[in-house]
């Protein structure tokens, strides 16, 4: 029986020694020292053996596994450290940077609309979004539009029914400001809205910015003063500002506000449509109704709002053509902004 031992023992590690991989080692193992291997099954022979020679034996068979064991580990680990640098060299990825080639950026739209918050926050206004699907109270009616005002049917607007609509402004989150803070406070509140309108320059969703500022004494000058920082750090710091009087429900006076065009110089070109002025917002004081709808006191505190449309702006800045552009995502275009 010894003998069967020392010979089993050369075949395993004959094949020990043979083995080209983890699993081919695996098998060898499986093939000697499994419960069914040939080493296992030499030692059910031992019952056959007088007493006397069982513990001699089974000492020798003990060793003799305890050898090829340590083998097997040595044989295991070299083979799973070539496998596994094989396995590295094969799947190896270049990570350096390659100059030629695509990185992410902002889109367009994104990138200007950071650049307004971050020029108005600058300046100190607190930033507040709102719901985008808001109730007819913050929409219209706490911004002196009841529901027989005549100025509803300029925003033509997504209602949704119970109260509710999809907000087309911004204006709505000033109302909730207001409720939630109490004078001196200044504040934007940039964000989504939709109207139903459709063409060249409108889009039923697009993005708009609006501001507030209350406190006591302002006047159209401040609101002046801050418009006239705006288009100059935005479109350079030659371009004048005008205001053209106009209406809106929820001011009193109510201003259209002009830049002279970025791309003529105020001469008249195709952007402007020959008059050397852009239109960019609405602006104007506060009405009183306002105020006091939020709780101030119209006697005591002033303040002016202003808004615009955050895609009008990304298209003057970068001279787009079609507000849709600005949706589509045609890689083609956006690879223009790098």
């Amino acid at each position: 029986m010894e003998e069967q031992i020392e010979r089993l023992a050369r075949e395993c590690r004959e094949e020990i020694s043979a083995a080209g991989s983890e699993n081919a080692l695996y098998a060898v193992r499986v093939k000697f020292l499994g419960k069914s291997g040939l080493i296992s099954e030499l030692m059910k022979g031992m019952r056959n053996l007088a007493p006397e020679q069982r513990p001699v034996m089974g000492k020798i068979v003990n060793e003799t596994r305890a050898s090829l064991e340590a083998e097997f580990a040595a044989k295991g680990k070299q083979l799973h450290e070539k496998e596994l640098a094989e396995k590295l060299a094969s799947e190896k990825i270049d990570i350096t940077i390659n100059e030629g080639s695509r990185t992410g950026r902002l889109h367009p739209l994104s990138a200007v609309r950071q650049r307004l918050v971050d020029f108005f926050v600058s300046m100190g206004f607190d930033v507040m979004d709102g719901p985008e699907v808001e109730t007819d109270y913050y929409n219209f009616e706490a911004l002196n539009v009841p529901k027989d005002h005549p100025a509803r049917d300029m925003q033509d607007t997504f209602f949704l029914g119970g109260n509710l609509l999809l907000r087309s402004q911004t204006s709505a989150s000033q109302v909730r400001y207001m409720e939630e803070h109490k004078p001196p406070l200044k504040m934007i509140s940039p964000g989504r809205v939709f109207r139903n309108d459709d063409d060249a320059t409108h889009s039923p969703v697009f993005h708009q910015l609006e501001g507030l500022v209350v406190d006591r004494g302002i006047t159209m000058c401040d609101l002046k003063g801050i418009l006239d920082e705006f288009a100059k750090h935005f479109f350079g710091k030659d371009t004048k500002v005008r205001f053209r009087p106009s209406y809106f429900p929820f001011t009193e006076p109510s201003v259209e506000v002009d830049v002279s065009c970025a791309m003529c110089h105020g001469k008249g070109c195709k952007i402007c449509k020959g008059t050397g002025w852009i239109e960019i917002l609405g602006a104007g004081i506060v009405n009183r109704k306002v105020l006091r709808t939020c709780g101030i006191d119209p006697d005591e505190y002033t303040g002016f709002a202003f808004g615009f449309g955050i895609d009008r702006i990304a298209n003057i800045i970068h001279g787009i053509p079609h507000i849709k552009l600005l949706y589509e995502n045609d890689i083609r275009f956006l690879e223009q902004f790098r």
